[in-house]
């Protein structure tokens, strides 16, 4: 509560807006790549606040949204069997995969379950030693630490009606991917703290480097996000592209060393396709060798799906920062969190999900 308090208080905030509005000199591109900071960006009005020139694109890091449809439909198809307790966190059962989602499973008759952790779901396979227990592992490298521990339990325990539905991507490919893109506009990023706290910064100056873009490592609060902006616009009005690490209370240089051991244990990097963007090399984890019994792909014949994307929707564009949500001409008719057409639209993380719970498109109806 105290960081709540002290990293909401408007009187500083408008003391950094005061400095960003009095360095801005011209037109800048921000991306922050977490939609954790998106919902927050979206909730204070922030992005409405920033000089007219400053614009903040919306970027991929929704762990919900990025996992593609084809994974999607394998956790439909393995979570109706009648020998499988499928367990997930609650923002995946109603993202839509082809047809259905998985409440539409669950109401089926599927024994799915939402978990708080994939400890809970080890702990379901122990009390269940004649179901098959799967936990869809998604996300970026936040949520990987639980998830390598839980199938290294898994093994250590000899739990052998374990295993884990993988779809974990990296952040620092992401940004490369946004980078080389043909439309990219972004100059500058605000990097996601969390994800920080848990790898370290060592990955972030080679792509500083690369592109010349400054990077900012941010946290979720809106004092965070406003002196990550500051941090921001002072390196691209002065043309340096650094890291800075404006998170400081939850980030170090070296991260969480037995976090990262734990996960050099358990994973291998492999290429990952992410929904609406398509395939980048090198941007995910997959099971290692040393514990691939443990691996639902391999332990269920879900090989063969067919996937099929909704015609109407935009989330991709959305994920990539081309367009804003309320852009997509089925954003709040045909697409919304009760009936959505995409996973950014009913992910917590996601932009489209942020724009319609804080009434945007009704502000920008009116203008």
């Amino acid at each position: 509560m105290k960081y709540l308090e002290e990293f909401g208080n408007p009187e500083p905030a408008k003391r950094l807006l005061d400095e960003i509005h009095a360095v801005t000199t011209r037109a800048w591109s921000l991306m922050e790549v977490c939609g954790g900071q998106t919902h927050s960006i979206i909730r204070h009005g922030i992005d409405q606040l920033l000089p007219d020139g400053i614009e903040l694109i919306h970027g991929p890091g929704c762990p919900v949204c990025v996992t593609p449809l084809e994974v999607i439909d394998r956790a439909l198809a393995i979570a109706a069997r009648p020998d499988v307790v499928f367990c997930s966190f609650g923002d995946m059962l109603r993202v839509p995969g082809s047809g259905q989602d998985l409440f539409s499973v669950k109401s089926a008759g599927g024994d799915v379950r939402v978990v708080y952790s994939p400890l809970d779901a080890l702990k379901i396979a122990r009390q269940n030693p004649e179901k098959e227990v799967v936990f869809f592992g998604i996300g970026f490298e936040t949520t990987a630490p639980a998830n390598a521990m839980a199938v290294y339990q898994a093994k250590r325990l000899g739990v052998r009606n374990f295993s884990l539905l993988v779809s974990h991507v990296l952040v620092p490919p992401a940004i490369a991917a946004v980078m080389e893109s043909p439309t990219c506009r972004v100059q500058a990023f605000l990097a996601a703290g969390h994800v920080c706290s848990v790898m370290g910064t060592s990955e972030y100056p080679p792509l500083a480097q690369r592109y010349e873009v400054p990077i900012v490592i941010t946290g979720f609060e809106p004092l965070d996000i406003l002196e990550g902006i500051r941090r921001t616009v002072i390196q691209l009005e002065s043309g340096r592209h650094e890291v800075e690490n404006a998170y400081p209370r939850a980030v170090r240089d070296e991260g969480n060393a037995p976090a990262v051991a734990m996960l050099r244990d358990v994973f291998e990097v492999t290429d990952r396709t992410w929904r609406g963007i398509g395939a980048i090399p090198l941007s995910g984890w997959r099971l290692a060798e040393t514990y691939g019994a443990f691996d639902a792909e391999r332990r269920f014949d879900v090989s063969g799906i067919r996937t099929q994307e909704s015609s109407l929707c935009r989330s991709g564009e959305v994920l990539q920062g081309q367009i804003k949500p309320q852009e997509c001409a089925a954003f709040g008719k045909e697409c919304t969190p009760r009936k959505p057409l995409g996973a950014t639209m009913v992910s917590s993380e996601g932009a489209c999900a942020a724009y319609y719970t804080h009434r945007r498109l009704e502000l920008v109806d009116a203008t």
